[in-house]
């Protein structure tokens, strides 16, 4: 009976200084296990007359039962103490503001080609796309442009090959398209082409978007129609003007600048004029029987323009403070 007051004492201590789960159960097995001190006591009552086996036994199923007691209170105490710690862990401040979702926005320059495409399809005009790396003469042959022009020169042009570049503008496209379909045609060919160069309003890579209609009485008057018409609607100013002054461009002729007003001046927008006889000719259309007009935009110099933005830069430093304000 001494033995037995000594196990359960000792088994009780030691539960109560053990911090483990892993360490519990290994003290458990020097009681409790196969080879335990309380286990050798229960096969030795076989040694014990048959008078004092029955009070003996009883005595060490008290003892097992309080040991045994003890054990889980402390497997409880010990996954509390491991609860609480990943609790304090895990702890949540609710009086703190919330987090809120992030909500994602298209880039204001795809906001501006989709209302671009939007506004000329309400005209008419079909979208039409084509290769960023373009052939030679669909990029500069085609269109009526020399060997000897400045805008072939490397300083201005992207090459891959002698024969192949990084598009300079999306007027390959309406070539391309003219080789594939007969008069009238009615297209813009929005996109993004590459030229040499960088600075607050210019990049290396920008979009335009041009537009082409070829039909048998097209006239100039339809061009400024057209224009004026879709600036009107694109600032959403009714009171906006448009001039035109002449230029040159090899594939158009005659040729002009186009300019807006604008905060009480004008300011220049892109260029345009009807489409070279030549043109014609390198897609087997008459020059003879259809005319066309053809012009040019800035798709980043219009968004700046919509949005009040001053450094075309801005757009593709991938700045999320400045990009969230356009979700």
């Amino acid at each position: 009976m001494e033995q037995l007051q000594q196990i359960q004492e000792q088994a009780l201590a030691q539960f109560a200084l053990i911090g483990d789960e892993t360490e519990l159960e290994q003290v458990k097995a020097k009681y409790l296990g196969k080879d335990g001190s309380l286990t050798a006591l229960l096969k030795g009552l076989g040694k014990l007359s048959n008078e004092e086996r029955p009070a003996a036994g009883a005595r060490i199923n008290v003892v097992k039962q309080a040991i045994e007691m003890a054990l889980s209170q402390r497997r409880e105490a010990l996954a509390q103490v491991k609860l609480d710690a990943r609790l304090a862990a895990e702890s949540l401040d609710v009086t703190l503001p919330g987090r809120g979702n992030g909500c994602g926005g298209l880039h204001p320059v795809t906001r501006t080609l989709a209302r671009i495409e939007h506004l000329f399809h309400s005209l008419g005009f079909a979208v039409s796309v084509g290769p960023e790396i373009e052939h030679d003469f669909y990029n500069f042959t085609a269109l009526n442009i020399p060997e000897n022009h400045p805008a072939r020169a490397m300083h201005d042009t992207f090459y891959i090959d002698p024969e192949h570049v990084l598009r300079t503008h999306t007027s390959p496209v309406q070539v391309r398209y003219m080789e594939n379909n007969q008069p009238p045609l009615k297209i813009i060919s929005p996109g993004r082409v590459y030229r040499v160069d960088s600075d607050a309003t210019h990049s290396p890579m920008f979009h335009q978007v041009e537009g082409l209609w070829v039909d048998e009485h097209v006239s100039f008057a339809n061009l400024k129609g057209v224009v004026q018409d879709f600036l009107q609607r694109f600032f959403e100013q009714d009171d906006l003007q448009v001039r035109f002054r002449p230029s040159f461009f090899p594939f158009t002729e005659p040729s002009a600048e186009m300019d807006m007003s604008w905060r009480g001046g004008w300011l220049e927008i892109g260029g345009c004029g009807m489409v070279h006889p030549n043109v014609l000719k390198h897609v087997n259309i008459d020059s003879e029987k259809y005319l066309g007009f053809a012009f040019g935009l800035g798709v980043e110099r219009l968004a700046m323009l919509r949005y009040g933005v001053n450094d075309l830069r801005q757009f593709y430093e991938s700045d999320l403070r400045f990009l969230k304000q356009f979700n």
